[in-house]
């Protein structure tokens, strides 16, 4: 896809996803190393558990495909940057992005920081845990008796990389118009706001501050479970009420009660309606914990295999928490192929070994198949050359001419036009983001199906309605929306009329809802030759499962990341409900513009089946390829660290109030340890006596924090490098003053309400920036606008829509 592209990597484990993803992708991408190779190299876990450079799993995993360089100056990577089309940054090496910029202008420059480049915690000093502390997601995270916790193995730094390869790509494309390049500035915290689903925003309009609930969520006062205990394991269970989830609901007590652990008089309840019956007194709450015990008693009877196989046969919400094991053993990745076979380094000499395989499926040009990591500058002389000369690989390579300025665009999407089908949170977060990049995005949607999204908290002024919902109004900002029967011929005509028009159409219903609508991709190429039609769905368009309906949660049980997050005495707590919503529409947006790039290049559209959980696989890679190298099952762990300690979340003063510390480096454990005056035996302990001693280290840092407030803790660590956060709920997250500078929420017009809010964007592109410029549309609210304004329709061709009762 990305074809004749190169991309120059200066990151390492934070952000090295973004080079890797782009090399899959089809990138020419150049890692620059120091002499003594990334810090990745260093650290285990290794092949074979054989400590070697070399055999690093993380580093081996991370720069697949990628061509190794050793730099030893600023001058050397200026000199690779200029026969570069884009170069991604991380701190890694001291490096100036505006003067390669200067002596470069097509080139794109990318930076992955912490907090962004702009702001008053810009200097912070910060580590994975610290910045999900920082974004909100650790405050909904674990136990409520104990500190909150992380996400399993780090991923704010992936969240970040992804956004920002999605960035570039951007850049790229309105480079191909002005000839020019500009600079991405990424906030890893931003990008992790993500993680929390929007929750944070219902402080704004009067809701109250979400907590954090093991394996559970509170919906409206009911606290309802997710994870559940069953025979041979866990599983999660999406147990709710409305017209979108009661037949799920319903079908599953209809089993409990074949089996005898429910009456009929409660599988029989209307639990469309359940909600609303509790709330205006006409059902109790005793009913609602009758049917979650009865529900739990049920699940514990069965195996994780018994269910999942239920699963897919009646088409039940449940979705077994799958460990690293039962991942490399699904029989659905087997059968599509999914996993790369990679020779790798081992005891006896190279082996095939499985690997994270290709993001998605197309009928374009194939993901590419990445080989083994690069040895050590492996290919300096290729790039470099000797001496100061240029290698023979390096020649200043401008793809276009600069433009009039007429020609330039504002926004660089303003030429990309997308029909979204897209519905709930892992697709529409793709649209969104091309939106506020300038595409015009055509919703559909209908009154008689609405999106479930439109029906979940939080609410404006905590008053439900098709119209109220923020997370709505937030994953739809400033889509254009059009209501359509699909089921009447008639709304099939304008569709076929919008695909003539559009470059791109967006789907994530299950793989035959399209086929049933006549709108197959066989069908829809005819109309468009070059339509680019993104389908994103749980577990893709083939396969045992790829009926598999459901949601986030579900797939990110899956996916392994619910037995990696939580502490290793308690349940799975799993990430805050549908983790896999978060990366999908990240890889989503990555996707689409590399698919557009192919298609400006050859003039060729292409189909793209995207299962959210194999992109999702991608962020736990280290762990897949662990324990298929070594044996090593992937657990809980509560926030210890392979390669920090102390490594925690700490009790603050006041009621639920943490702050997360780390000690990346032995300065910054000198630093604590001398702040939180540490007995003298514990002060000269390397890192690996300090995991040893971790217990009695915790004990001691807890002594300083716990009487302390959270600010002040912040302020003292801060200021001796040392890098801390406090766990950031809603009403601190709202307060943060890195968050309100780079205007993270933002109040956006809204055709009922006036204004509402919405999230901005994750990243700022410096030349031609975008953000929302509208809250997510009402039903129908630019019909008229799509139908005279894009295709042309006069009055009387739109009023036989209205007698056909096509546009509901």
């Amino acid at each position: 896809m990305l074809d004749g592209y190169r991309i120059l990597d200066l990151t390492d484990d934070r952000g090295h996803l973004a080079g890797m993803l782009l090399a899959q992708l089809g990138a020419e991408v150049v890692l620059c190393e120091p002499p003594s190779g990334h810090r990745t190299r260093h650290r285990g876990p290794y092949v074979d558990d054989v400590a070697d450079p070399e055999r690093a799993i993380e580093f081996l995993v991370y720069n697949r495909g990628k061509h190794s360089v050793v730099v030893e100056n600023p001058a050397q990577i200026a000199e690779l940057a200029a026969g570069c089309d884009a170069v991604i940054s991380c701190g890694a090496f001291d490096v100036d992005l505006d003067a390669l910029r200067a002596a470069s202008p097509q080139l794109v420059t990318a930076a992955i920081t912490p907090f962004g480049e702009t702001g008053p915690k810009t200097a912070w000093a910060a580590t994975d845990l610290t910045i999900a502390a920082s974004s909100g997601t650790m405050s909904l995270t674990g136990d409520r008796d104990r500190a909150p916790v992380r996400i399993g193995p780090p991923q704010t730094w992936h969240n970040a990389a992804v956004d920002t390869a999605g960035a570039i790509l951007m850049a790229l494309h309105e480079r191909q118009t002005s000839g020019l390049g500009q600079h991405v500035d990424t906030s890893a915290q931003q990008s992790f706001v993500d993680c929390t689903q929007f929750q944070m925003m219902a402080v704004l309009t009067g809701g109250e501050v979400p907590v954090r609930l093991p394996g559970a969520v509170n919906l409206g006062g009911f606290l309802i479970p997710w994870v559940y205990e069953c025979a041979d394991g866990y599983v999660t269970v999406t147990f709710l009420f409305g017209p979108m989830i009661a037949p799920f609901t319903s079908r599953i007590l209809s089993w409990a009660c074949e089996e005898g652990f429910c009456e009929p008089e409660l599988r029989d309840k209307d639990w469309v309606d359940f909600g609303m019956a509790i709330v205006e007194g006409r059902e109790s709450m005793d009913t609602f914990d009758q049917a979650i015990k009865a529900l739990t008693s049920f699940v514990a009877s069965k195996t994780k295999a018994e269910l999942l196989e239920r699963a897919l046969t009646d088409n039940l919400l449940i979705a077994p928490i799958t460990t690293t094991a039962d991942v490399l053993a699904l029989d659905q990745l087997q059968v599509r192929d999914y996993w790369q076979r990679v020779e790798m380094p081992r005891a006896d000499g190279p082996a095939p070994v499985r690997l994270c395989g290709a993001l998605a499926k197309t009928t374009g040009e194939p993901l590419a198949d990445l080989p083994v990591a690069p040895r050590l500058g492996e290919h300096t002389a290729h790039y470099r050359g000797s001496g100061s000369s240029a290698g023979p690989a390096i020649t200043a390579r401008p793809r276009a001419e600069a433009a009039p300025a007429g020609q330039q665009m504002e926004r660089p999407l303003d030429d990309i036009k997308i029909l979204d089908f897209m519905w709930a949170l892992a697709g529409p977060g793709a649209t969104r983001t091309l939106a506020d990049y300038g595409a015009t995005v055509v919703k559909v949607e209908s009154e008689l199906k609405p999106d479930v999204l439109r029906g979940v908290h939080p609410f404006i002024g905590e008053e439900g309605g098709q119209e109220n919902a923020l997370q709505f109004h937030s994953i739809n900002a400033g889509k254009m929306d059009l209501t359509l029967d699909l089921s009447l011929p008639e709304a099939r005509e304008v569709i076929l009329d919008l695909v003539a028009w559009c470059d791109v159409l967006t789907e994530s219903f299950s793989p035959k809802a399209m086929e049933n609508w006549g709108l197959t991709y066989d069908v829809l190429r005819e109309v468009n030759p070059e339509l680019v039609m993104f389908s994103s769905c749980l577990m893709g368009q083939t396969g045992p499962m790829r009926m598999y309906a459901g949601f986030g949660t579900m797939a990110a049980a899956i996916a392994g990341f619910y037995p990696v997050t939580g502490w290793p005495d308690r349940i799975p707590a799993g990430p805050f409900t549908a983790y896999t919503d978060y990366i999908s529409p990240k890889l989503g947006v990555m996707l689409i513009l590399s698919a557009l790039a192919e298609r400006d290049r050859t003039g060729r559209g292409q189909h793209i089946d995207f299962a959210q959980m194999e992109g999702a696989l991608h962020f736990l890679a280290t762990e897949f390829a662990d324990e298929e190298i070594n044996g090593r099952t992937a657990g809980r762990a509560g926030n210890a660290d392979r390669h920090m300690c102390p490594h925690g979340v700490y009790a603050a003063a006041g009621d639920d109030c943490w702050v997360a510390i780390a000690c990346e480096t032995e300065a910054q454990w000198g630093a604590l340890a001398n702040l939180v005056d540490a007995d003298a035996d514990l002060r000269d302990l390397d890192m690996a006596a300090r995991r040893a001693h971790a217990e009695t280290i915790d004990a001691a840092i807890t002594a300083w924090t716990e009487p302390r407030e959270a600010a002040d803790i912040e302020a003292a660590l801060q200021a001796c490098g040392v890098p801390a956060h406090r766990v950031s709920d809603a009403a601190d997250l709202m307060a943060d003053p890195q968050i309100v500078a780079r205007e993270h929420f933002l109040s956006v017009p809204h055709a009922k309400h006036g204004h509402t809010w919405v999230e901005n964007s994750n990243f700022e592109l410096s030349r031609t920036p975008g953000r929302p410029l509208w809250g997510g549309p009402m039903f129908g609210e630019h019909n008229m606008e799509v139908l005279e304004g894009i295709l042309g329709y006069d009055a009387d061709r739109v009023a036989e829509l209205v007698i056909a009762g096509a546009l509901t």
